[in-house]
């Protein structure tokens, strides 16, 4: 899998099926690497006709590390966060969302269906409102438009993501803490694998544990504050993903996004997954992958035809 170079960062990534099909460009969320997109689910977007594109984000996994921009005192900047106070931060998500941009373009794609998870699901929403020349269509998967009047997530997620490993700078701890994080926020109904969890979190923190890092996307996400008026600028075709079951951030956020794009013009369409956490549960996952292969396969439908 090789690296690229966009917006002067370096950006790994791994691309699978057929490049004359239509691209899906898939964002992760805070904290978390390209892998955290199963592998299985991939390919079953791949089998549905797709050419798919996952990715490390900056200060994620192999992708460039910005330890020179410093550590951020998150606890600080949550503090101020829940104040109602400016949050600094070393970055912002629209860089983030120039990255995934200029990552688009060094791979030749024209345009491309965003599909953002969490604070993926942020970047993608930034991206296709600025530059919707780019994006067939949007899936914004468990995110929200930061409203500080939307419902917090529960104290017990907040604990967790707020968590550091009970020995700094072992692996192993690493691992532990990261199987805690991704058994709080999970769904209820569908626990994970604990095996499976592990190997992927072995391989998540083997390829590069920087805590920095996370808290510099933490960082970057508490900056951006109320997103709304960015949301509203999006035209491009929208699809909602959230489930029922999350804790991190509630459904009404998914509801919010949607109402945010319809207020300003747009078309996006919501659905509340029975079941889902903040999470992709194996079980759901040829659900999930029909409601994206439907929304973009329609999206390029209604543009080959206004093309004709």
């Amino acid at each position: 899998m090789p690296n690229i170079d966009a917006n002067g960062i370096s950006l790994h990534y791994e691309a699978r099926g057929n490049p004359a099909d239509p691209p899906i460009v898939l964002v992760m969320g805070l904290g978390v690497q390209m892998i955290v997109w199963p592998d299985p689910f991939c390919q079953m977007l791949v089998e549905r006709g797709f050419y798919v594109v996952r990715f490390d984000n900056r200060d994620a996994g192999l992708s460039t590390q910005l330890d020179a921009l410093g550590t951020p005192n998150i606890a600080l900047q949550y503090m101020r966060y829940m104040m109602g106070l400016s949050v600094a931060a070393p970055y912002s998500l629209d860089d983030m969302a120039a990255d995934t941009s200029a990552l688009i373009g060094q791979l030749g794609l024209q345009r491309v269906h965003l599909v953002g998870a969490s604070m993926g699901g942020m970047i993608a929403q930034n991206l296709a409102a600025s530059l919707p020349s780019r994006v067939a269509s949007l899936t914004s998967i468990m995110s929200t438009t930061g409203r500080r009047s939307l419902p917090k997530a529960s104290w017990r997620t907040m604990r967790a993501i707020l968590s550091r490993p009970a020995k700094p700078n072992d692996l192993k701890a690493a691992v532990e803490r990261m199987m805690y994080v991704v058994n709080t926020i999970s769904s209820r109904t569908h626990r994970p694998d604990q095996d499976r969890l592990r190997a992927l979190c072995e391989l998540h923190v083997a390829r590069r544990n920087n805590p920095a890092g996370a808290a510099r996307q933490i960082a970057a996400i508490a900056a951006s504050d109320d997103r709304t008026k960015i949301v509203r600028q999006i035209k491009v075709p929208t699809l909602i993903l959230h489930g029922d079951q999350d804790e991190l951030v509630p459904y009404p956020a998914g509801l919010e996004t949607a109402r945010a794009i319809r207020e300003g013009g747009g078309d996006a369409r919501s659905v509340i997954v029975e079941g889902m956490g903040h999470d992709l549960p194996e079980p759901l996952w040829p659900r999930l992958v029909e409601e994206i292969a439907q929304h973009c396969q329609a999206a390029d439908a209604a543009a080959n035809k206004k093309d004709a």
